[in-house]
């Protein structure tokens, strides 16, 4: 019988690349990885791996075989889930849950949510790391993480990873975000065309995330298709800069409404036309889905985004 430690190793390597970054992402030397490698080798008395350079490739054997792994730990899982399912049963829910949250969600669902579960499940243990959506949602597969709070954005589709699904937390409005006190020659904004008066006289450069970004490609869309450029100026992928560069009169940004939710006075928030949103959902493993403590992280995410429907928040000015 084929050791499962070796073929998860073989997997990572798939999935990584290299033996070194196999062995940074499972906490063991790389001469350890390569040992045990050959020895999977020699199990399957199969050539696994090809000398390619200073690095391995994957032969055709191994790939085929990595393709049978995840179903494997799939197994696996949903074997480990059902245990501690019916360990708990009636009792306290414990255990690690690893989650993986992108800035504006981390600022505001976090917070609410720990508190909802260290209310009703002390023994349970939340790690959370910040990190990009897309990058997020393919460490999920690769289980590095359980749980992934992500986003997509108008007329970009997140990547989609095989066993894992998604479920909505929270239509988010996008807004744009001007100085309070910005006018164009003494003049405020007209009421209805403020994107289109911005796009044309230009008081302010623009404040962006990093191109690459889903959040960046949709900016740059949307001013490119009312025929014009935007004059980018600063770049960070820290969205709390971006409002307080526009706080501080110095730019004007578009920026999810979640950013927003605690805005300063001296930021001023107007509807787009038409209003687009982008939706914040969360994805987990199918095999992880009845798992006592991702329910029970799920399930605080969703309460704690509830009051947070776009639309709900009265200071939110119409425009276009």
């Amino acid at each position: 019988m084929l050791d499962v430690r070796r073929l998860v190793l073989l997997r990572e390597l798939s999935i990584r690349g290299t033996i070194s970054a196999v062995a940074r992402a499972m906490n063991l030397a790389p001469s350890s990885v390569s040992e045990q490698l050959s020895l999977l080798e020699r199990e399957t008395k199969t050539e696994l791996l090809r000398r390619v350079g200073r690095n391995v490739q994957l032969t055709e054997a191994a790939m085929a075989l990595v393709e049978r792994v995840e179903p494997i730990l799939g197994a696996l899982e949903e074997a480990e889930t059902a245990l501690i399912s019916a360990g708990s049963a009636g009792g306290a829910i414990s255990g690690r849950v690893r989650l993986a949250v992108f800035q504006s969600a981390a600022l505001v669902l976090i917070p609410p949510a720990l508190s909802l579960l260290r209310e009703r499940h002390p023994a349970l243990r939340l790690e959370m790391v910040q990190y990009e959506p897309e990058r997020a949602l393919h460490e999920t597969w690769a289980r590095d993480f359980d749980v992934v709070v992500a986003e997509q954005y108008p007329g970009h589709s997140a990547p989609h990873w095989p066993g894992l699904d998604r479920r909505q937390l929270v239509k988010d409005e996008l807004q744009l975000a001007v100085p309070a006190a910005l006018t164009i020659d003494g003049q405020p904004l007209p009421a209805g065309e403020e994107l289109a008066t911005l796009l044309q006289h230009r008081p302010l450069p623009w404040v962006m995330e990093p191109r690459g970004t889903a959040t960046r490609h949709w900016a740059e869309q949307l001013i490119r298709s009312a025929g014009h450029e935007p004059d980018v100026r600063f770049v960070s992928a820290d969205l709390q800069s971006h409002v307080k560069l526009v706080e501080s009169g110095n730019a004007v940004a578009l920026l999810p409404g979640l950013t927003l939710v605690d805005h300063p006075q001296r930021l001023r928030r107007i509807s787009l036309p038409g209003r687009p949103l982008r939706t914040v959902f969360t994805s987990i493993r199918s095999s992880s889905a009845r798992s006592p403590a991702v329910v029970a992280v799920r399930a605080a995410l969703e309460e704690a985004a509830q009051p947070l429907d776009a639309g709900k928040a009265a200071d939110i000015e119409p425009g276009g």
